[in-house]
């Protein structure tokens, strides 16, 4: 078999981290069968969001970078199409891979079908049933555009069913019957793989003064919730109150887009409290073995990004989720979370009621931490034969 060529398309800080998972898979196991070019959108560019985790993560650096920075979702996804394109064109890939939901995503998924070119959807078929949510048309589109889809979860295969896809594998894969398969989660491949390297080389707990299981992670950054000046009070005032009430350090990397709005939109008051509490603690965003670290240290998780819920799954940690809904309703079902959208009483309560829990249950729902080597088997047995 003739070396064939994927471009790993990634924009968004938890798309970098999945990446590492494929490529390590490539190298350590399919370095004689397939090669990778990845292209970076440049849709999120702060240096401590995306740089820091090539190389912490050993990543091959981005052969492309689009440089497309901040707009809006037409603007972004419009800049993406066409710059895509252009290296798809001068490339020739045997297929483009992307993941999850972002406007990098879509943007990829939709030049590359439209010049025949094959597309795998990592982390097809999740879906939280709000269209509201950029996200959810996102990944709708992406998966009616794919020709290879990987599911990390069985609902995702059952949200597919649903929408009449049929799971019966064809002999090779293409855009009008796509082969889909239950691969297990990605991130879980990642989550095992530097836990211990996290255990070495992440100092994270001793800068700011953390002790084990006694701290609460808490991560802000979808924009329902930092760009509506209701959410964003209710959620920090939600925060005050549990550290008073626990006594427990809150810790909170920010994001770029959280520490604006926080500036903007925060009441005066609350700010000022915020800014001068000793129990809740704000700093930069962290680096991916850092972050590990600190899911891996806490006594519980509260947040608002699909990727910390899960991780909060994978190390055993009850999280509190900023949202009305989860692509990730599993772990909401079992009893592992709770969904508490920007309500300040449901923040509180729930938050108290899983701090008092002890009786969860962390069934394998995300498989078993090879879904990188299942894919590019699938990869190369079903689109590239």
């Amino acid at each position: 078999m003739s070396l064939k060529k994927i471009i790993t398309i990634i924009g968004a800080r938890p798309q970098i981290i999945k990446a590492a998972a494929l490529s390590r898979a490539i190298r350590e196991a399919y370095a004689d069968q397939l090669t990778e070019l990845i292209v970076h959108t440049g849709q999120h560019y702060d240096e401590n969001m995306s740089d820091v985790f090539f190389t912490e993560l050993e990543i091959p650096k981005p052969a492309f970078n689009l440089n497309v920075g901040s707009g809006s979702h037409a603007v972004m996804t419009a800049k993406m199409m066409e710059g895509l394109e252009s290296i798809f064109l001068s490339e020739k890939p045997d297929a483009v891979l992307v993941y999850g939901d972002t406007n990098s995503t879509l943007a990829a998924a939709m030049a590359a079908a439209k010049i025949h070119i094959p597309v795998i959807h990592v982390e097809a078929g999740l879906r939280s049933f709000n269209k509201a949510m950029p996200e959810e048309l996102n990944r709708i589109a992406c998966d009616h555009m794919s020709s290879l889809l990987f599911s990390p979860t069985k609902a995702g295969l059952e949200n597919l069913k649903n929408e009449g896809f049929d799971l019966t594998p064809s002999k090779k894969a293409q855009i009008n019957h796509p082969n889909i398969y239950h691969c297990g989660d990605i991130m879980f491949d990642n989550s095992l793989y530097f836990s211990d390297l996290s255990e070495e080389k992440s100092s994270v707990l001793e800068e700011h003064g953390l002790q084990k299981n006694q701290f609460i992670l808490c991560t802000i950054h979808r924009d329902s919730n930092t760009d509506d000046i209701r959410n964003i009070n209710a959620i920090f005032r939600a925060l005050l109150e549990i550290q008073s009430e626990t006594n427990l350090d809150i810790l909170l990397p920010i994001h770029p887009r959280t520490k604006q709005k926080m500036e903007e939109l925060l009441d005066r008051t609350l700010l000022e409290k915020i800014t001068h509490s000793k129990g809740i603690k704000i700093i930069p965003p962290t680096g991916f073995l850092d972050i590990i670290s600190l899911e891996k240290n806490a006594k519980l998780i509260i947040t608002d990004s699909g990727g910390v819920q899960k991780e909060a799954y994978f190390f055993k940690k009850p999280c509190v989720i900023l949202r009305e809904q989860t692509e990730w309703i599993e772990i909401v079902e079992n009893g592992n979370a709770r969904l508490t959208g920007a309500n300040e009483k449901l923040i509180v309560q729930h938050t108290m009621e899983l701090l008092a829990k002890s009786d969860f249950s962390y069934p394998e729902l995300f498989g078993n931490g090879q879904a990188a080597k299942f894919i590019c088997a699938k990869i190369l047995e079903d689109l590239l034969c």
